[in-house]
């Protein structure tokens, strides 16, 4: 056996993984009754209590499993080979998260160029359009519904063209943060973090402002049919993503403030920055394919 092989770290068997699917199962069964029971009764129900405690749950974790590999890294355990790893858990982690969107992706495309042009009567089904929706028109976004109820499409202009803006920004910020990590630039390197903190909490305020105003002005709801559907599955989980790519930074934040990295130690730095980028990419192709085109 090689030394670099009798040398590698094994971590001790964790908890925190057991614990983390605890609360992902509560979070998926809370935030289901919840959204229905507001879509029936327009009250939240039992639901809105399971998916607190999932909340908390969730955070337990993130707090406990952190907290173990700051401890792990900081005393020396992690190897070069377990870095190389990491990489590649980090690497099949965002490949995973780019098939992730890719499905919802695939069901906005199904939708507008498949479905929608089949119940309008192309090819050979006029007869089954006349049968299921007599009065349907092949257009999109779909503002109407079989049972008669209309809604309003969210234009691309206004907070979706600021939150794009906002994001491309934070992109930049970070890139900077790293460069000043690269070159012993420690407090370039924390304003810039904590700039992108900053504008990763912009994001979702204003995400927020928009789901109020597609609620309560353009009676964008999820019970408005296939467009109200695609709209908020697509946007509220980048939305999920971008809260969950910020807390990883706050804790990043929290790392740089205590000295933890330096230019040829910084990999829990720069797989926080891999994601921030991914989920930038991700709201480019979202802007442009649910609010544009």
């Amino acid at each position: 056996m090689s030394d670099n092989n009798a040398t590698y770290y094994v971590p001790a068997q964790s908890p925190w993984p057991i614990v983390g699917a605890v609360g992902f199962f509560l979070v998926a069964v809370g935030s289901g009754n919840l959204v229905t029971q507001i879509s029936k009764t327009g009250e939240a129900g039992w639901g809105q209590l399971v998916l607190l405690a999932g909340l908390i749950v969730l955070f337990i974790m993130m707090f406990g499993w952190f907290r173990d590999q700051i401890k792990e890294s900081q005393t020396g355990l992690h190897s070069a080979q377990l870095g190389i790893s990491y990489r590649q858990g980090m690497s099949w982690f965002i490949f995973s998260e780019v098939m992730f969107f890719a499905a919802f992706f695939g069901a906005l495309f199904y939708t507008r160029t498949i479905s929608v042009p089949w119940l309008a009567g192309a090819g050979n089904n006029a007869m089954t359009a006349q049968i299921l929706w007599p009065t349907f028109e092949a257009i999109w976004p779909l503002t109407e519904t079989p049972s008669g109820k209309t809604t309003q499409a969210m234009g691309y202009w206004g907070l979706p063209l600021i939150n794009t803006l906002i994001l491309l920004t934070s992109s930049i910020t970070i890139h900077f943060a790293h460069v000043g990590l690269e070159k012993g630039k420690r407090q370039q390197m924390s304003w810039m973090m904590g700039f992108t903190i900053l504008l990763g909490f912009a994001f979702l305020t204003l995400q927020v402002e928009e789901y109020i105003h597609a609620y309560q002005d353009l009676g964008l709801t999820l019970d408005s049919g296939v467009y109200g559907n695609t709209f908020f599955l697509l946007t509220g989980f980048h939305g999920l993503h971008v809260t969950l790519g910020t807390l990883f930074l706050i804790v990043i934040f929290f790392r740089i403030l205590a000295g933890h990295f330096n230019a040829k130690n910084h990999f829990a730095f720069q797989s926080a920055s891999w994601y921030w980028h991914f989920v930038d990419v991700v709201w480019l192709c979202l802007f442009i394919f649910v609010y544009i085109i």
